[in-house]
């Protein structure tokens, strides 16, 4: 038996050995296999799937471009609402401004008041406490004090004048610092509702911001998956292609140079589910920080269910592994590999030509005791999710 078949210590070391093994083993004999197959039926078979892929990948070309179109619509709306809120904001920090700067006119005027009223109160008071001393006799004794008709009305003159000025004095005094003391807390009002405004305005242009920095991504992961789906459908056209140049050489009776196959990269987002059940443990990156590595994922199914092929290809290993129980790993070809582990049975043998759907075995005891599936999907060599790869339940 060759290497690929005992049991190594670790499965990615296998796979890759298996891998270098292939133009030596796998290539001897499946891959001949599939040349002399001239399965007209097979071919078609595969040439209506890669059809019915087209299709949907067209289709989902046709969805990203108009999610994009929608989204595009959405930033213009969104790049308009956000200039409305910076010019509201704008106006609302210049009316703060305005508003600032008239309160520190009126502190001023009100400091300036206090100033004079504090430079003029001395004499104010000692005025008010002589009147308060003399009571109301000061100005009739005041009057009686002076000498002659003509002083007499001069003098009652000058107090009442005197008497007038103390009390408009006061009066003006009193009513000028009520008006700036109002003035000054309606400013102050007022700049608390400008701020609570402009913090409101500052708060909706950050969320404008955030929802169109938001379509934006959403754009940018569009394009990369326009790129893909362009992508796929160039691999799966070209496929397609080397389909139809067999089916005519099979009309004609001749063999086909080349096995007819698909590309599994095509498929992705497309694959069947290999057996019914539930994620039990998920696609851990071995390169991820933090989280236990794990290469595939454990679907937890009934013991006995049945185990199918995700994609066409070549049975590369079928016997038990250690860590593993009973294996089944199927070469896709373009160094794309799957694994289906903890079986309870394998229907399957090495070498083997299997078609999408296709029985490998039945789902048996994993290494934790409850039955489930362990499944790993390898593209280019490397491990993936296999959950981005599988059709949406």
């Amino acid at each position: 038996m060759h290497q690929c078949t005992k049991a190594p210590l670790h499965i990615s070391a296998f796979v890759h050995s298996c891998i270098r093994a292939l133009p030596l083993v796998l290539l001897a004999f499946p891959l001949a296999t599939f040349g002399q197959q001239n399965d007209r039926a097979r071919t078609e078979a595969l040439a209506a799937r890669a059809g019915q892929r087209m299709e949907a990948l067209h289709r989902e070309a046709d969805q990203l471009a108009s999610q994009e179109r929608t989204l595009l619509g959405d930033l213009r709306k969104l790049e308009v609402e956000r200039q409305i809120k910076i010019e509201d904001l704008r106006q609302l920090d210049a009316e703060g401004a305005q508003v600032e700067a008239e309160r520190a006119a009126t502190t001023e005027r009100l400091t300036k008041l206090q100033d004079e009223d504090n430079a003029t109160r001395p004499d104010l008071e000692a005025r008010l406490v002589e009147m308060y001393k003399l009571g109301q006799a000061r100005y009739a004794r005041l009057l009686l004090s002076t000498s002659g008709v003509r002083r007499l009305g001069q003098a009652a003159r000058t107090a009442a004048a005197l008497a007038k000025l103390d009390r408009d004095r006061v009066t003006a005094h009193q009513h000028t610092v009520e008006e700036l003391t109002a003035a000054r807390a309606r400013l102050e009002e007022r700049g608390r509702r400008l701020g609570a405004l402009r913090a409101e305005a500052r708060r909706a242009e950050a969320g404008v911001a955030r929802a169109a920095q938001a379509r934006s991504d959403a754009i940018r992961d569009i394009d990369r998956q326009r790129d893909l789906n362009a992508q796929l459908a160039g691999e799966l056209q070209a496929a397609q292609q080397k389909l139809q140049t067999a089916l005519r050489t099979l009309a004609a009776g001749s063999p086909v140079a080349e096995p007819a196959s698909l590309p599994l990269k095509s498929f992705r987002g497309d694959l069947a589910w290999p057996v019914a059940g539930s994620v039990r443990r998920r696609f851990a990156n071995p390169a991820a920080r933090g989280t236990p590595a794990s290469n595939g994922i454990e679907l937890a199914s009934t013991e006995g269910a049945t185990v199918t092929a995700v994609h066409e290809g070549v049975v590369a290993f079928a016997d038990s592994f250690s860590g593993f129980g009973n294996l089944v790993i199927v070469d896709h070809g373009a160094q794309a590999f799957t694994l289906y582990g903890n079986l309870l049975d394998i229907g399957v043998k090495k070498g083997a030509i299997v078609e999408a759907g296709q029985v490998l075995g039945t789902v048996g005891a994993s290494l934790t005791g409850p039955a489930g599936l362990y499944f790993e999907l390898r593209v280019d060599g490397q491990p993936v999710d296999p959950l981005q790869w599988f059709k949406k339940k």
